[in-house]
């Protein structure tokens, strides 16, 4: 194939219509039937990563193995498609014009006037076609973050609509999503936004080429007939989005209107053989026949907002499937744990998950948890903050370090177990400068960690500042808390474990950015097994 296919996914009427998942799921199809295909997401925010953002703000940030932190819809991507993302696949308005400005102070625009056209869509549509460019991928989606007709939107919508006419006719195609609303009183569903959010972006010079409607009821042939009159579309081009359980079912709608083959038609490309989705079918036919249910409790500060804890609970569900358990996550909101209520709280559960975090609040009552799983024997697993949780609880409930903890929290504390990494102490900007992306560990022969991974070396993903004390480990281990596995390079602690105990596992990295539909992580699919082995017990 001599050219990259250029799609684009624009989201109207209200956000959070989920252009993520169909764009994740298109992807999924034209994967399936043989294509090399990637996603990007470009954000309107002037933010230049997400990696400042409070969670309850925009959600989890998400890290790639190249140490971007990144918009949570690549962890959707990568669970789709199982092929791992980079810096390249997000990119902010921040980003945009943090390099525009940067180029026009090195004098590279000659004395000209910068302008946002064609200065910032310029650069908009080079980053646009990055990934195209690489020679990597047959397809890119590129999905458009916001609404249309949004203030923030605009370079992008104006960039898009350069592109697809510099591209020519069947290089590049819009896709737009857009709700169609029931409205109970009058009892029929209304297209009027869905108009509306058409004629907004044909006021931009964007023709949709195909429209994905997302609805909670059966879009009826007349309406469909409507919608494609009214929105300039083709009547196949009127795609059906109804509301699914789970969104892993969406590749499989999207199969079902045929909008992987609409696509390929408009991109005019060959449909090559039918998507073979037979591993895809094999996990949402475990998924949905569960043999057993767990309750597994998610220890966290950010519990209220279902998204702070996205590839964690995603994690949980590959796992589920993994292990045919229908995995129960049960949000306990750590700021609200003492020792008084903790039996009362942990009631009920088969096993806990302690979340990763930044800060002091709720950290007491992560250490309560942490202590009332060791003494209980309920199956543990921390990530991040919870590691290191489990190594602050240890010093002080079974070595007796009283004051024992991060300096994070207590920087005049006299036994800092935790404490901020050698290279970060020098930094003073928050953006970008954790210790973020993929590093390498090396596990210890016998230990739990090595009999999950079965392998001696692992890569993970980081993002963290402070990490384990190596000054304490020597002790610790001496007192049973072992460091099962080490980064080779800077010798800091990544695991912790605990060898008498039905499954005791504290990990410093992030396994869940990991996880996908096709390669469940395995810590996640030991520590589900071991719950289901702890409740039948």
């Amino acid at each position: 194939m001599n050219q990259t296919k250029y799609i684009f996914v624009t989201g109207g009427v209200t956000s959070s219509l989920g252009k993520g998942i169909i764009a994740a799921s298109l992807a999924k199809l034209l994967q399936a039937r043989g294509y090399r295909t990637t996603i990007q997401k470009f954000d309107p925010y002037i933010n230049v990563d997400p990696g400042t953002l409070n969670p309850y703000e925009h959600g989890e940030c998400y890290v790639t193995d190249d140490g971007a932190e990144t918009d949570l819809d690549l962890g959707h991507y990568e669970r789709f498609l199982n092929v791992p993302t980079s810096q390249a696949n997000n990119v902010t308005t921040g980003r945009v014009y943090l390099s525009v400005i940067e180029k026009e102070r090195r004098g590279e625009f000659l004395g000209k006037t910068v302008q946002v056209v064609p200065h910032i869509t310029n650069e908009i549509k080079e980053r646009m076609q990055l990934l195209g460019n690489s020679g990597d991928f047959d397809i890119v989606i590129t999905e458009i973050g916001g609404t249309v007709g949004d203030i923030e939107s605009l370079p992008y919508i104006e960039s898009v609509r350069q592109l697809v006419w510099e591209l020519g006719e069947g290089n590049g195609i819009v896709i737009h999503l857009t709700l169609v609303p029931y409205l109970a009183a009058a009892g029929e569903l209304k297209t009027k936004p869905t108009q509306h959010s058409v004629k907004t972006l044909m006021e931009s010079g964007i023709k949709a080429d195909i429209l994905v409607c997302r609805t909670e009821h059966e879009i009826s042939d007349e309406l469909r007939q409507k919608l494609a009159l009214f929105c300039n579309v083709k009547r196949e081009a009127v795609i059906q989005s109804i509301d699914a359980s789970t969104i892993y079912e969406v590749p499989n709608l999207m199969l079902e209107e045929g909008l992987d083959v609409v696509a390929l038609k408009k991109l005019n490309l060959p449909k090559k053989a039918a998507p073979d989705l037979k591993n895809w079918n094999t996990f949402l036919h475990r998924l949905k026949n569960p043999k057993h249910t767990v309750n597994i409790g998610l220890i966290g500060k950010y519990v209220e907002l279902q998204d702070s804890y996205k590839s964690i609970l995603e994690a949980f569900i590959h796992a589920g499937a993994a292990n045919e358990t229908k995995v129960n996550v049960v949000s306990v909101h750590s700021e609200y744990i003492d020792k008084d209520n903790i039996a009362e709280k942990m009631n009920g559960l088969d096993g806990i998950l302690v979340a990763p975090g930044f800060g002091e609040r709720g950290i007491e009552g992560k250490i309560e948890a942490v202590r009332y799983a060791r003494e209980n024997n309920l199956p543990f697993f921390g990530i991040c903050l919870g590691m290191q949780m489990a190594v602050i609880e240890y010093a002080r409930n079974v070595l007796g370090y009283k004051d024992a903890n991060s300096t994070e929290m207590n920087q005049g504390t006299s036994h800092p177990v935790i404490d901020l990494m050698e290279e970060q102490k020098s930094i003073t900007d928050k953006g970008g400068t954790m210790r973020l992306g993929a590093w390498k560990c090396d596990l210890k022969a016998n230990s739990l960690a090595y009999s999950i991974y079965g392998k001696f070396s692992i890569l993970e993903r980081h993002r963290h500042r402070y990490e384990y004390n190596s000054d304490y480990a020597e002790v610790l281990e001496k007192a049973g808390l072992i460091s099962s596995g080490i980064n080779p390079d800077t010798q800091l602690v990544e695991i912790v474990e605990l060898a008498n105990h039905p499954f005791f596992i504290g990990v410093q990295y992030h396994p869940e950015y990991k996880s996908t539909v096709a390669n469940p992580h395995p810590l996640f699919v030991s520590f589900v097994a071991a719950t289901v082995k702890s409740k039948k017990k």
